[in-house]
């Protein structure tokens, strides 16, 4: 099963999930429906410490190199991704109305009533809120920066090696049963059909808004660079397809950094920004989680106001450092947000888990092929007279 990649088994589990959930009997959907309660309940107990694990250490890390050419990285980054939640707001505002009418569960007074209830359920509350552990994070994580002290950082960073652990080796390989689990009972409850629609139309229009934001990114950095945009990418394609296959931001390093010297980039901004902006730059993996937030809030029969999404937008670019270098890790850094701010429930949770992670390869290869772009633009915004730079934070 370890060869057998995350995507596989998620498409799997979905098929499986449908396939038995039409004929199985009332007791093994509702056995299913036992154990997603617990891993729901479970991982809403996880969320405040994924935020604190990640979001801590990772601002703290970024401070302790602060100089020109990071401040320069860095807002090249989060303005990239704050444009590319925006750029997939608009458009899922414009088009969804038009792909998925008709296709909600409005259908259903109250959507919970169409499935299952499980033989008993586990209270497992969390230490914290989620604001709390945003709160704690930026306290800390700048504290960290601002001193010179070493002993909390270390701890905070075994911290973060311990929630990797909890995600790599606990969370993402139980999520398939959860994923399974939701399609079944979804399925005997009829709402199916619905689903598997939106899956398929939101795909597409995700995989176009990758394809036309890299197109934006290329065109800053040609325009700057005096090069063809197009060249630019089609140098860029053995990252685009090597982090596909990994579907890790960081793995991808040693190609990424390869080719964006290829580019024209300058070998001492390079060292330094590919490896940061692999920890930081998230833009594909934010036009994916937006698209499908939107998606699933339509499936409940909610509508996204600008002023709703844009704070989720802004605090989506900060927390997406957080993001760990495991299948999966934007979306699961991103559930506090999608909780506390856009109202998330466990059956919203669950399908926006199994809508991100369907097509999560082609969000971190979105993500690697812009690091080229930025890198460029930070080479061109910092200057000719360069001293050697710190060495960028480990990509997580």
């Amino acid at each position: 099963m370890k060869r057998f990649g995350l995507l596989p088994r998620i498409i799997l589990a979905i098929a499986l999930g449908i396939i038995l959930g039409s004929f199985s009997p009332e007791w093994l959907i509702k056995l299913f429906a036992t154990f997603n309660g617990l891993f729901g309940n479970f991982l809403g107990f996880a969320i405040p410490l994924i935020i604190i694990g990640f979001i801590a250490p990772g601002i703290s890390s970024m401070g302790k190199g602060a100089g020109k050419l990071l401040g320069i990285t860095t807002g090249f980054a989060y303005a990239s991704t704050v444009a590319a939640g925006l750029l997939a707001f608009f458009t899922a505002t414009f088009l969804y109305p038009i792909l998925l009418k008709n296709q909600s569960f409005k259908e259903f007074e109250n959507p919970e009533e169409a499935l299952l209830s499980p033989f008993f359920q586990v209270d497992m509350p969390p230490v914290m809120g989620v604001m709390t552990a945003l709160l704690i994070s930026f306290t800390l994580g700048l504290g960290l920066a601002a001193i010179k002290g070493n002993t909390l950082q270390n701890s905070m960073n075994d911290f973060r090696d311990v929630i990797e652990k909890l995600i790599e080796k606990v969370i993402i390989p139980l999520l398939p049963v959860h994923i399974f689990g939701i399609f079944a009972n979804m399925t005997q409850g009829g709402q199916v059909g619905a689903i598997m629609s939106v899956f398929a139309k939101v795909f597409v229009m995700i995989i176009a808004l990758h394809i036309i934001f890299l197109l934006i990114q290329y065109t800053a950095a040609g325009s700057v660079t005096k090069t063809n945009p197009i060249k630019l990418i089609k140098n860029m394609m053995p990252a685009y397809f090597t982090a596909l296959g990994t579907q890790s931001s960081a793995s991808t390093i040693p190609v990424t950094l390869k080719q964006v010297k290829k580019l024209g980039a300058r070998e001492k901004i390079a060292d330094f920004s590919v490896p940061l902006l692999a920890t930081i730059h998230l833009s594909g993996s934010t036009i994916t989680l937006v698209s499908c937030a939107i998606a699933v809030m339509m499936l409940q029969g909610q509508t996204a106001s600008f002023a709703e999404i844009l704070p989720f937008v802004l605090m989506l670019g900060v927390t997406m450092i957080a993001a760990p270098g495991v299948p999966g890790g934007a979306v699961m850094a991103a559930l506090g947000l999608l909780e506390s701010m856009l109202g998330f429930n466990e059956t919203m949770i669950a399908l926006m888990i199994a809508l991100y992670l369907a097509q999560d390869s082609f969000g971190t290869a979105c993500n690697v092929t812009g690091d080229g772009a930025l890198t460029l633009l930070s080479d061109k915004a910092s200057g000719k007279d360069k001293k050697a730079q710190p060495r960028a934070v480990k990509a997580s």
